[in-house]
This record gives structure tokens, sequence and C-alpha cells, in this order.
């Protein structure tokens, strides 16, 4: 290194200590506190910014929510006792800072970088913004590798690439949980980040034990439990974002989980609502529906790595035209529906390949997989559309070919897209189609 670059490196250096450091301090007072948001006169601050509100124990973090005449309103990060009336508020001078690196790998995490399971965060690990843009359009790389999942159900009739984004939808109690933890298993390969946004506490270790077993060791583990503040269960899943992030810029593979962007939404929803933003659709403000598209958009491809992800949609009464469904399923590249009746039969993964959708199944799939994975998807469909003439033994075989083939194959067929969660797919789809189909 020569001396321009040392004198350009300690100037950076001093640069950035500088753009930390300031002699200023905003300051400001609490005048109000409704609910769970505090009202102060001061300091001046903009939405999304990072308060401090100086508590007896100790400073909490807020994010400003709303600004007006020369008042904010911000939500606290964390539970925190309701602040006293004239508390100070202090504007950061920076925004929020979280851990990425190589060292979070089998560590699970809070929504700010906080460690969860007892032990401290490792010395080498970098400080980032909490929030990114996504890539630029003309930067993404085309999306022609095939993704492996690991799940038959999804590699045999759904292919996917690397880089892809998809949505899974399922009501509760249809095995979502069980789905994801066998997606990161099978995985040996590709780094996993998970985010575990608004579940019951009781769930996460459950998850965690059961679901992600070993896998562990090569995932990140965000984790905003249901009862934590609306604030912290928004910033756990941009955090896992922003993990999966760092490691795509370090060119590799990734995969991103996060369960559930019904309930980051929701999360939005409280704040807005709090914010004195008007409801909209089943009461989503329109930020919520500005929200989606930036997060989702920052996972994909971009010039050095990808991140392959993954986003559960909790769908109401197993509506996939509620709000958040119907965005969610306009701006990823397909979406896997879980189908109760599956689940009600035993059926694990419960996934109903008529309903589901890969968009990018012709970029990564041959025409000999396309065509088997069109014949199934019309056997299928033929044999639930005739289910109950079937039960009630009103069909007279012969009356249809192709619904004669679909009761003969049907059992095979449902072997197929069966699975155990410690089971490996098949390692040959179009082998695996073709001896079900020809067979």
């Amino acid at each position: 290194m020569d001396g321009v670059d040392v004198m350009d490196a300690v100037w950076r250096r001093w640069a950035s200590a500088l753009d930390e450091w300031t002699p200023v301090r905003w300051v400001g007072r609490v005048r109000r506190i409704a609910g769970a948001v505090v009202e102060s006169a001061g300091p001046p601050a903009t939405v999304g910014d990072v308060v401090d509100v100086v508590q007896p124990t100790g400073a909490v973090p807020a994010v400003v929510i709303g600004v007006a005449d020369g008042r904010i309103a911000a939500i606290a990060l964390a539970d925190s006792p309701r602040p006293e009336p004239d508390a100070r508020v202090v504007r950061r001078t920076s925004g929020l800072l979280v851990p990425v690196g190589e060292g979070l790998l089998g560590r699970v995490l809070g929504p700010l970088g906080e460690p969860l399971d007892g032990r401290e965060l490792p010395p080498d690990v970098e400080r980032v913004p909490l929030v990114a843009r996504a890539p630029a359009a003309l930067s993404r790389k085309p999306l022609d590798r095939r993704y492996p999942s690991g799940v038959a159900a999804i590699d045999c009739l759904l292919p996917m690439a690397y880089g892809q984004r998809v949505g899974i939808f399922a009501g509760s109690g249809v095995g979502k949980s069980t789905l994801l933890g066998m997606i990161a298993r099978h995985n040996p390969g590709l780094v996993s980040v998970i985010g575990l946004i608004g579940e019951r506490g009781r769930e996460v270790r459950e998850f965690l034990e059961d679901d992600l077993g070993e896998a562990l060791a090569r995932s990140v583990v965000v984790v905003a439990t249901s009862d934590q503040p609306a604030p912290a269960r928004m910033l756990g899943a941009e955090y896992a974002t922003t993990i999966a992030e760092w490691f795509r810029a370090q060119g590799r593979d990734v995969v991103l989980i996060v369960d559930s962007l019904t309930r980051y939404a929701m999360a939005l929803r409280e704040i807005g609502l709090a914010a004195g933003e008007i409801a909209a659709a089943r009461g989503y403000p329109p930020s919520v529906f500005a929200a989606l598209p930036r997060l989702l958009e920052r996972s994909g491809a971009d010039d050095r790595g990808t991140i392959t992800a993954f986003y559960t949609v909790l769908v109401e009464g197993d509506d996939l035209t509620e709000p958040i469904a119907d965005t969610a399923r306009a701006t990823l590249d397909g979406h896997i529906v879980l189908d109760r009746t599956l689940a009600d039969q035993g059926h694990y993964p419960a996934i109903n390949p008529a309903a589901s959708v890969s968009r990018l199944a012709r970029r990564v799939a041959e025409a000999e997989h396309m065509a088997l994975i069109q014949r199934f998807r019309e056997l299928w469909a033929v044999r639930e559309a005739n289910r109950d003439l079937i039960r009630m033994g009103a069909y007279a075989p012969g009356t249809d070919p192709v619904l004669d083939e679909a009761i003969r194959r049907w059992e095979a067929m449902r072997r197929l897209l069966r699975q155990r969660h410690d089971e490996p797919g098949p390692s040959d789809p179009v082998q695996a189609l073709q001896a079900v189909l020809a067979g």
C-alpha cells in the first residue's frame, strides 16, 4: 500500500468516526402518552428516525412514526415502564445499526441483534444500517439456475430458481412450520436466515428443536415474538432480510424464510393506525401496501449472489383473496398453497399442486419435465373435480378415459407428494414423475 492509499484509509476512518460523533444533542421532552405512543415536544426528527426515551433505568430506543407542529410521536422498540412526563427524548445521530457476519451462524437473535441464546456476540461482527434499498432492476442476474428445495412436491411440480421469491399460503394447523423446517434442513450447502415474526414463545423453541434441528448450525434465526411491541415485530423481518443481504454480498446463495409476512403487515397496521392513518382494506392503512413490496424486493438475485426467499402468508379462514395474500401473490414469483383438506387426511406436506404455481418453472425445467407436470396437474384436477362422485360410487368406469387414468394412478400420485420431515426428496424429479405417470 503506497502513501496515498494509507492517507486515504486514515481519512475514511476519521470521517466515519466524525460522522458518528457530534457535539450537538437534539433533545425533546415527553408531553403526552397515549397507549403505546409517546408524544414529545421535539427533538427535530422525521418518520423512521430513532430516538432514545431516557428512563431512570436507562434509555429505551423508539421509532418515530409521526411528526406535526414541532411534536413527534414514537413507539418504543422494547417493553419498558411508561416514561415519566417531561422525560428527555434524544435523537440518535445515526440510524439503527445491526450486527451481521459469518459469526452469527448458529445463533438466535432478537430484532435488533441482541443474543437470545445466552451467548455474547462474536467480536468480529460488522454493524450495518438496518434498512437498505432493493437491488436496481438492471443489476439483477437472470434467474435460470435450478434450486433444489429437497421437498418432493416442490421439486417435482413447482421447479424453482435460485433467487426466486415464493409465498407459502396457509391457514392455521396445516403444517406450515414443518414445511419451513424441511426447506431449511434439506439445503446442506446453503446458509439459511429465518425470521420468526409474531410467533408464540412456545412455538419458537419447538421450531428450533423439532423442525430445524441440526440445520441450526448453518442458520441465523431472528425472533420477534407476538408479545413484543409492533416496531420490534416490524424490524425483525427487516433485520432477517439485512442478514441475508450481507451473505448475498459475499457472493453466497442464501435461503431466507420469513414466518410470517402477515404478522409483519399486522405490525405495520398497528404502527400506521397509531400514527393516525386512515384504515383502508380490512383495517390496513395504505402505508402497509407500500411497505410490503419494499421488503419483498430486497430479496432475489443481484450481481454477486442470490437470496431464495419463502414468505408465509396466513390466510384467515383459508381465504386466499384477503388483502395481504392478494398483495403478496401479485409481488412474488410464485405461491405454494397448503390445503386443509389434505392436512385433515394426514397428507403432509399438504401442498395442493393444482392451486400452487412457480412463475419461473419454464426457465429452469426442460420441456419433458414441463410436459410431465402438465399431465400430473391435469390428472390431479380431474380426480378432485369428481371426488364426490367417486366416493358415492356414482361414477361408471370407462365413461371418461382421463378420469379412469387419474383413479388408477391416484395413490401413486399421493405417495410421490407425501414426505416425512426428515426424509430428502427425490434426487431426479423427472424420473420420479415418469415412474408415477408411466408406471
